[in-house]
């Protein structure tokens, strides 16, 4: 099923850009060989860590495709596909389902505000437009709206929406989500790094990360660690990591990541505007929460 194979640790991939802003490709090339020889169990590429509000169609087009052809089968590709204008993201979810995406990641429409009843028919019409997997993204810190329990057991009997994303960092959440629906098949994916155990434990099968960006293996070890049966490996390695999640979210996020990847030289940390640069005070953060993992020595690569 091809449900399975959307679990463990998937990197919401950052989009790599030059100090201009345009796109660097050769980078985003190296950084999905980079993950997949690290051991992440997928991509997403074009969520709201790799800056989808700022690209333009034809770049949003453009990193779909060339991770997909860079992953090469190796892992799924689950190309972020959502907008607030129910037609736009048709037209994003029908590019990623022809250029040979594994899945398509829809955020609950930002803004406008929709009711239950307007985010049902948003999700709806949207997989009934394709026929590739379809993983619903709650994240009401930035969409304002929530996906309510109840609109999520109607969105999983439609056969292509197979799970959601969940960034609440509500951990009744899943738990309510499972008895609702009442089908284990149907994929709960955490999207807050701080909670990745934590959601496995309440019936999740992974988590949809920012923080894998600059530590995949350690991340992928917990998801390992947990599947293995050895909870408090897991739990150990989630608490190495607690002060790279903070970091990573010491300023909006991508800004602190991309900051962290250019440490780590595996692209520069060029944002689009609105997004500005780290502060003095963040890079701090990020700088401290590398040198405690040995990432960093100072400020010199280890």
């Amino acid at each position: 099923m091809d449900e399975i194979r959307f679990s463990g640790s998937i990197p919401a991939l950052i989009t790599p850009m030059n100090r201009d802003g345009s796109l660097d490709l050769q980078a985003l090339d190296r950084l999905v060989a980079w993950h997949i020889e690290e051991g992440s169990s997928g991509l997403v590429p074009v969520g709201t860590t790799g800056e989808s509000p700022t690209l333009s169609h034809e770049e949003h087009h453009a990193i779909v495709e060339r991770t997909i052809k860079a992953a090469s089968g190796r892992v799924p590709v689950i190309a972020g596909a959502g907008s607030n204008s129910t037609s736009e993201a048709v037209d994003l979810a029908r590019h990623a389902e022809s250029a040979g995406a594994d899945a398509v990641l829809i955020v609950a429409p930002y803004y406008n505000k929709p009711t239950q009843e307007g985010l049902y028919r948003h999700f709806a019409t949207i997989a009934d437009a394709i026929k590739i997997p379809v993983i619903l993204y709650n994240i009401p810190g930035r969409s304002v709206v929530e996906i309510s329990v109840e609109t999520i057991a109607r969105l999983a009997k439609i056969g292509n929406i197979v799970g959601i994303k969940d960034a609440t960092a509500n951990l009744l959440r899943p738990l309510q989500v499972r008895r609702a629906i009442g089908n284990s098949s149907f994929i709960q994916l955490s999207g807050e790094d701080g909670t990745a155990v934590s959601f496995l434990a309440a019936g999740g099968v992974g988590c949809i990360s920012v923080t894998a960006n600059v530590v995949p293996r350690l991340c992928a070890e917990i998801q390992t660690s947990w599947k293995q049966g050895r909870a408090a490996d897991a739990m150990a390695q989630q608490d190495r990591l607690l002060g790279l999640h903070d970091a990573m979210f010491c300023e909006s996020n991508p800004v602190p990541v991309k900051y962290a990847a250019s440490l780590l030289g595996l692209c520069g940390d060029t944002c689009r505007l609105p997004m500005t640069p780290l502060s003095d005070a963040g890079r701090k953060i990020v700088e401290a929460a590398l040198t405690d993992l040995g990432l960093l020595s100072g400020m010199g690569m280890v």
